[in-house]
């Protein structure tokens, strides 16, 4: 049901560059203030300076520079249309893996050809983005979709097309992930990619702000142009990042919170309330307490806990307990382990207000946020297994979202390997 097609990629030039490895960068919204502060100062060209800037007037800056860039040809564009094969080599805890996916263009979704969110976007996100994509007509970076691709056609056009031939990017990034890119526009498997989505549902793993952009953009643009404005229109779709649910190289990883206290709680109190809803255990040694409680993941709701140089896991007694507090929600957005620590832990224990949840700050690096309790005894740390991307294609089937910061996919898709510029308005 999905409707995809290939696009004239917008790319640096390799004439002029041989190793891309200082000019990408990551996705925006994952950039640290210390990362940012290296990408702009690691190369002059460094897609930063389009993608997140930090000077005034930065909207209105990356768009001239993107128009110079290609002017001096730093940036070119292909002749011909094509799709990308995007290959990720990466190591997690020791384990190599690989993810196969494809670069195209995504069109935007409709009744006739839905795409699946499970997400809300923030207002100030998306205005950030919009008013860079104004400046640009561009989609600078890729949304990440997911699709169960039931008849393995990535892994099939991996074998018999990619696999032992020679990449047309290949660049290793700061996290030591291998990217390889290829160009497709052989007619035969351009084809084969377009026909088979036709008939897979697409779900939106990251990215959510910069779709919900491209949604807008393509309704501006539809009022600007009027008459001339064409369903086919470049406007009507956006780059986008495909793979599929095997979990031999799909990995997600989970988004841990530190909660910032108002005022010092007492310990032993708070465990007591626990026990109400959980079996607590405290657990003394580190690599022990995050191996039962990844083990236990598998087959109960298990969060984990930190403070005062303690290991807390958390056992949830009864899963019909979240049928009492959260239910005006469905079942699948009860059964996420995110909604047993916002309703059962920071609003009925905790009495935290769980919308604005200001007090929190959210990361896949755990050892980050136990340094973080370690410095300061306001702090706390709660610690997720990571969300089943099952669990997430039934909430978003379901038309209904996750809380914030549910999901971590990894690798990031790295931003500066191809570009979408739209057709001149």
């Amino acid at each position: 049901m999905a409707k995809i097609k290939p696009f004239k990629a917008v790319t640096y030039n390799p004439d002029k560059f041989k190793d891309l490895s200082n000019l990408v960068c990551p996705p925006y919204d994952v950039i640290s203030a210390s990362q940012q502060d290296y990408y702009h100062e690691v190369h002059a060209n460094n897609f930063i300076h389009l993608l997140l800037r930090r000077d005034s007037n930065k909207y209105q800056r990356a768009g001239n520079l993107f128009r110079s860039w290609i002017t001096d040809q730093i940036l070119i564009q292909d002749d011909l249309p094509a799709i990308y094969f995007y290959v990720q080599d990466y190591n997690i805890k020791g384990e190599k893996k690989t993810r196969l996916g494809f670069i195209a263009l995504l069109r935007l979704g409709d009744k006739s050809s839905p795409v699946f969110a499970h997400e809300n976007t923030r207002r100030e996100a998306t205005d950030d983005r919009l008013k860079l994509i104004r400046e640009v007509n561009a989609n600078l970076s890729p949304i990440f979709v997911v699709s169960r691709d039931k008849k393995r056609v990535i892994q099939r056009i991996y074998d018999r097309y990619i696999k032992d031939t020679q990449p047309l990017i290949s660049v290793k990034d700061n996290e030591k992930t291998l990217h390889k890119l290829w160009k497709i526009n052989s007619p035969e498997v351009l084809d084969l990619l377009q026909s088979s989505m036709q008939n897979e549902d697409v779900f939106i793993a990251d990215g959510h702000h910069r779709y919900q952009v491209s949604c807008t953009y393509r309704d501006e643009m539809k009022q600007r142009l009027g008459d001339k404005f064409s369903e086919d229109s470049s406007f009507n779709y956006t780059l986008s990042y495909f793979t599929n649910t095997d979990n031999r190289g799909l990995l997600i990883l989970p988004i841990h919170r530190l909660l910032k206290l108002e005022k010092s709680i007492d310990l032993n109190k708070f465990l007591l309330k626990l026990k109400d809803y959980f079996d607590v255990e405290e657990v003394k040694d580190k690599t022990r307490f995050f191996f039962l409680m990844e083990k236990g993941g598998r087959t109960e709701h298990v969060l984990g806990m930190y403070k005062d140089k303690k290991y807390w896991l958390l056992r949830l007694k009864n899963i019909k307990i979240l049928d009492k507090l959260i239910s005006d929600r469905p079942k699948e957005y009860r059964s996420l382990d995110v909604s047993i620590l916002n309703y059962i832990i920071l609003k009925n224990t905790l009495n935290l207000d769980i919308e604005k949840q200001d007090y929190l700050k959210y990361s896949p690096h755990a050892d980050e946020f136990i340094q973080a309790a370690d410095d300061n005894p306001l702090n706390m740390v709660f610690f997720l297994n990571p969300v089943k991307i099952e669990q997430i294609i039934d909430v978003a089937l379901g038309g209904n979202k996750m809380p914030p910061k549910s999901t971590y996919f990894y690798p990031k898709v790295l931003s500066g390997l191809v570009i979408n510029k739209h057709e001149e308005i």
